[in-house]
């Protein structure tokens, strides 16, 4: 579930890419996920092609704030940010910084739009503007990144370990990180509480 790596993330609308891509989808993990790495995990696809898929785990809070891996980076981040966790992203480069984040003005040196309302950037510019208080209104801080080979998200799905459906950015940004992988079942209409080893792909 965690080999090499290889959205439309919005408030509702559907997603503009292929069906057979989950490129700006929510996987979100289901009750008898029995890899540590996912269980319980809610994870935002980047890319999903041919070649494989790249997503970042958004549920996931690390023991580690923002403020403290700005300053690891010798930058000094403002106050607000010690109550801003930083996400354990997947079980890939775990030492690597992912940024999930509304676009803005500025051009970052490492970014990939995933659509028009929402990038992914791996520079230390962002994060160097988010300590200079010039960064995206919203974003994401995560470790690490979840990848899968060639036809392997397409088989888990089959062997119903994952629920999908289009992101939805109000859960990624603005609902609590311990609240998020319920609000995203809620929104296919799914209490995860009563499911059991049954499942579907929306």
């Amino acid at each position: 579930m965690t080999s090499q790596s290889s959205s439309q993330g919005s408030s509702g609308t559907e997603s503009p890419y292929s069906p057979d891509s989950l490129q700006g989808h929510f996987l979100i993990s289901m009750p008898h996920m029995d890899d540590q790495n996912f269980d319980h995990t809610v994870t935002f696809i980047c890319d999903h092609n041919e070649y494989g898929a790249m997503g970042i785990v958004v549920n996931r809070p690390l023991e580690l704030e923002l403020d403290a891996l700005l300053q690891q980076l010798d930058m000094t981040p403002p106050p607000e940010l010690a109550s801003v966790p930083v996400y354990a992203g997947g079980p890939v480069q775990c030492d690597r910084g992912f940024i999930l984040h509304r676009p803005n003005a500025s051009d970052w040196s490492s970014s990939f739009a995933i659509s028009d309302q929402l990038s992914l950037t791996t520079s230390t510019d962002i994060l160097s503007a988010i300590a200079d208080s010039k960064g995206p209104d919203e974003y994401l801080v995560a470790l690490g990144y979840a990848g899968w080979g060639a036809g392997q998200l397409e088989q888990e799905l089959i062997d119903n370990a994952w629920l999908s459906c289009p992101a939805n950015l109000d859960i990624m940004f603005r609902t609590p990180a311990a609240d998020r992988l319920q609000a995203a079942a809620s929104s296919l209409g799914v209490n995860l509480d009563l499911l059991t080893g049954q499942s579907g792909h929306a």
